[in-house]
């Protein structure tokens, strides 16, 4: 029988989902350039909100 590879696990920042590789990356980046990754994230949703672009 053959085994399934395990799901990626998820990782929520309010109010959005990622999994947990790109968690760690994205805090880890933030972290070295000293920013907080939760203001981060809600600049680039209020912007692609407003324009639809990434």
């Amino acid at each position: 029988m053959a085994a399934t590879p395990p799901s990626p696990k998820k990782r929520r920042m309010e109010p959005y989902n990622m999994d947990q590789a790109t968690y760690d990356e994205f805090v880890k980046i933030c972290s070295r350039k000293g920013f907080a990754p939760q203001v981060i994230l809600e600049q680039f949703m209020k912007k692609y909100n407003k324009t639809g672009q990434i």
